[in-house]
């Protein structure tokens, strides 16, 4: 058992994190109670390709030990780092964490920032910590919000995974996005042959592009990402980022305007593996469960004529290939080299399949702030993601607070099950 400590959603936005140097330092405060084991440290980081200098952390003015650079070849981006520290260097209340880097430019390594509200526990200096401020944080000085930095200690136990929260049924972006869609779909069918259609239309809409190939994320609004995807010009004119993530967005939207519930999940071979993958789920009345859709790739997995659900993906015993059924939309993704190398490597091999989790909210029409603003440029940070529990508890995703059996996954959407019918979300 353990409790996680963090003061910021995850929502990370590289292109806008935080340089460290030697004179320009960053720290963050936590407030915790007394422990007497070590606590866990994670930093949602970058170091440079190439860089040779140790990242110093110190946790109540008590040296860490220095993290070292990654392969100088290599260039993951933003991936989750854990440092140990020790338990005379951790008391009750007020614990301060700071780092640096012996470099003189913006060279080494970098922090993400969560810009999301205003700077409580995360200031920065510019005078090797001399001086410090919470209103200027990112590498242009610009903004204010919280470092990505969590802490774990051994005491006490996460919260279990707050309630689902969906879209309200009668907001009228459901109603326009209704209009976009192509008469066969909106016409009466079986949920599955619904779902498919739907998966196929979305799968062809646009090219897919992800952040080594595009620097402008579009935002998770479906009519917007098909203009964006279509046209190639998105915000301020850029070539826009539009992968997998934003076909599960529309998707889902689409399900959400036909009145078939849907949800996202997560897949993710390690926590810091670039074999990950954003999809859906809808439920299907007539096999009353869960099944995985994969509007991207244009799949679903079937076993006996039953299509499978993520969790039952990921137990599958039997290779994937002989489980898989593309629709007519997987011909027109698979069209790249790059992309039919991933097929092969990552989705039919189940390595993305590893580890699930569910996005607990489909509500991106009215909350459109609560809507990771770069989901999948970075490893995955974001605190509300819902993980099937890991074999060994939190060992390796200890970074995250929600975890839940596998029989929550198989769970009906709340209002089948004798919850609250949709209606307004929070």
């Amino acid at each position: 058992m353990s409790t996680l400590y963090a003061s910021e959603r995850g929502f990370a936005i590289p292109t806008a994190s935080e340089e460290l140097t030697f004179d320009r330092r960053v720290r963050k405060t936590f407030d915790l109670p007394a422990t007497t084991g070590p606590g866990r440290l994670f930093i949602l980081a970058r170091c440079y390709p190439g860089n040779r200098q140790p990242l110093h952390v110190t946790c109540n003015d008590l040296a860490l030990i220095p993290i070292e650079p990654a392969d100088p070849a290599s260039d993951f981006g933003y991936l989750w780092i854990e440092a140990s520290i020790p338990p005379n260097a951790l008391r009750a209340g007020r614990n301060v964490v700071d780092l640096w880097v012996d470099a003189d430019a913006m060279n080494a390594w970098s922090i993400a920032v969560d810009f999301g509200g205003p700077s409580s526990w995360s200031e920065a200096s510019d005078d090797a910590g001399a001086t410090w401020s919470s209103d200027h944080l990112g590498y242009l000085h610009f903004g204010c919000g919280e470092y990505v930095i969590r802490i774990r200690l051994p005491e006490g136990e996460d919260p279990p995974p707050r309630p689902f929260i969906r879209e309200d049924s009668d907001h009228r972006r459901l109603g326009r996005l209704r209009e976009l869609l192509p008469a066969e779909i909106l016409a009466p069918a079986p949920t599955l042959d619904r779902v498919r259609a739907l998966a196929t239309w979305t799968s062809t809409r646009w090219k897919y592009r992800n952040e080594k190939q595009a620097t402008q994320y579009a935002p998770w609004d479906p009519a917007t990402i098909i203009v964006w995807g279509r046209t190639g010009r998105g915000h301020d004119g850029r070539l826009p980022i539009v992968m997998c993530i934003h076909y599960a967005v529309t998707f889902v939207g689409a399900c959400l305007t036909l009145g078939i519930e849907a949800r996202f999940v997560v897949l993710a071979h390690h926590i810091n593996s670039p074999m990950g993958h954003f999809a859906a789920e809808v439920w299907v009345p007539e096999l009353d469960k869960w099944v995985f859709i994969d509007p991207n790739e244009d799949a679903i997995f079937v076993r006996d004529q039953v299509p499978l659900s993520t969790r039952e993906i990921r137990t599958a015993t039997e290779p994937l290939a002989d489980l898989v059924a593309w629709g007519p939309g997987h011909t027109y993704q698979a069209r790249t080299a790059s992309m039919r190398d991933w097929i092969a490597n990552a989705y039919l091999t189940g390595a993305c399949f590893r580890y699930g989790a569910v996005w607990p909210r489909t509500d991106f029409f009215s909350r459109p702030e609560r809507t990771p603003p770069f989901h999948g440029a970075t490893a995955y940070s974001e605190l509300d993601l819902v993980w099937e529990s890991p074999p060994a508890d939190t060992a390796d995703f200890g970074m995250f607070r929600y975890f839940a059996p596998r029989a929550w996954f198989d769970e009906p959407p709340p209002y089948l099950a004798g919850g609250p019918t949709p209606g307004l979300s929070r």
